[in-house]
């Protein structure tokens, strides 16, 4: 028993109805791509906007962070931070090279998300 949807469908336009979503599915990954854009610049703004950027000049003193140094004596019930160190140096990128107060070098670079400020 043939249905309306059987009798209705004729070959060449069925054809031209495939070509055409073919392209309308092209705009609308095009539209779907600029709504992803707009919600990752908003969601960036979003954050941005809570960030407090973190820097210290040469001859600070700091602490840093004792996970970063990956001392694991201690335990999860051990100090959280160590120190204080001296900035010596201050890079472009937000990393510092630091001196103990017996004047030693510290080995490495270390970044500021790693830093906290000492108040004396």
């Amino acid at each position: 028993m043939p249905t309306y949807r059987t009798m209705m469908i004729r070959e060449g336009f069925n054809e031209e109805e495939l070509c055409l979503n073919l392209d309308l599915l092209t705009e609308r990954r095009e539209l779907a791509a600029i709504g992803e854009a707009r919600y990752k610049t908003k969601l960036e703004q979003y954050y941005n906007k809570k960030v407090r950027l973190t820097s210290f000049k040469p001859g600070k003193f700091v602490f840093r962070r004792n996970e970063a140094s990956r001392v694991e004596d201690q335990g999860k019930l051990g100090p959280k931070w160590e120190g204080p160190y001296r900035v010596t140096e201050a890079y472009q990128n937000g990393s510092y090279k630091l001196q103990t107060m017996e004047d030693t070098e510290v080995p490495r670079t270390w970044h500021a998300i790693n830093l906290r400020k000492y108040y004396l």
